[in-house]
């Protein structure tokens, strides 16, 4: 990475497969291999996601719109496109991590929708973070020391084992965070309102009603919604506006965008309809989250 000069200019950092020795988007280490990184830029995002299984950890990181305090045996698992800050000496981390591009699994999966059924991915009802027993916290780092036997020595079979290792430890999360949480893991019924969370990554810019992504689907906005329900436990329009207000805040706190231009850029036919829709989401105008967030007093 290259330092930059302007401390509010928000860097998206790729990810780059040479520093896994092997031509492949995935890689773990320890926090000293890559000491630096996580302060190098004041504010970035990145184009995979990254898990951070944190040992030893005090500071803040500032995620989005929220705030997260850092503290021993804690899980950290963010997403794409996340803005960034980390307020932390990194001298006095002590994790292992695991970053890996969504593409590196889909040669091997049939299941192109499987990281959106993961509660943690491409979500913000509930914390990207869970607490972890010591002894689930050494079954994670068990796998993840296999996965680094394989990239540190492939072979012509490394590829597949490491993704059934990558696949196991991402189900194991998922059924751990949905313990933390209090959520239910319901086994699919159909692809409905997973496809529905995929298309709106995809498309939340320009559409924001959930008959036409329904449409989109070919399915009956009831049947989408029950769908919806069903798997997640809200309704396709609760999902919709948490996706819709999560772009607007990031427009509104790292993109520099004006009212004006998000209210275009997301389809509100007046800025006025897209400054009631945010109070009504935050119970703030955006000047006063704007502000609040400046002085520290955000999520």
């Amino acid at each position: 990475m290259k330092t930059t000069t302007n401390p509010r200019r928000l860097v998206t950092v790729p990810f780059s497969k040479t520093q896994c020795g092997v031509d492949f988007y995935i890689n773990t280490g320890r926090s000293e291999e890559i000491r630096g990184v996580l302060t190098e830029h004041p504010l970035f995002r990145t184009d995979f996601f990254e898990f951070f299984f944190l040992g030893r950890a005090q500071g803040t990181l500032l995620l989005g719109s929220s705030r997260i305090e850092l503290h021993d045996d804690m899980v950290l698992l963010l997403s794409p496109h996340e803005q960034q800050q980390w307020l932390v000496d990194e001298e006095e981390l002590d994790y292992t991590f695991l970053i890996f591009r969504e593409d590196f699994m889909r040669t091997f999966l049939s299941d192109k929708l499987f990281v959106y059924r993961l509660l943690y991915c491409y979500q913000s009802d509930t914390p990207p973070w869970f607490d972890a027993p010591r002894e689930r916290f050494g079954e994670y780092l068990r796998l993840l020391a296999k996965i680094k036997t394989e990239l540190q020595a492939p072979t012509s079979d490394s590829y597949n084992l490491i993704v059934a290792v990558l696949y196991y430890l991402l189900v194991t999360l998922n059924r751990d965070y949905a313990t933390a949480y209090g959520l239910p893991v319901a086994l699919p019924r159909n692809n409905c309102a997973f496809r529905f969370k995929a298309l709106l990554e995809e498309h939340i810019r320009t559409v924001q009603r959930v008959g036409e992504y329904a449409a989109m689907m070919r399915v009956s906005r009831v049947t989408l919604n029950r769908a919806v329900v069903e798997q997640f436990g809200v309704t396709a329009a609760h999902l919709l506006r948490q996706r819709l207000l999560e772009g607007v805040k990031n427009g509104l706190l790292f993109e520099g965008r004006s009212v004006s231009q998000l209210a275009e850029e997301y389809g509100f036919s007046d800025p006025s309809h897209l400054m009631r829709f945010f109070k009504q989401q935050t119970g703030k105008t955006c000047t006063a989250y704007l502000s609040d967030y400046r002085r520290g007093a955000g999520e």
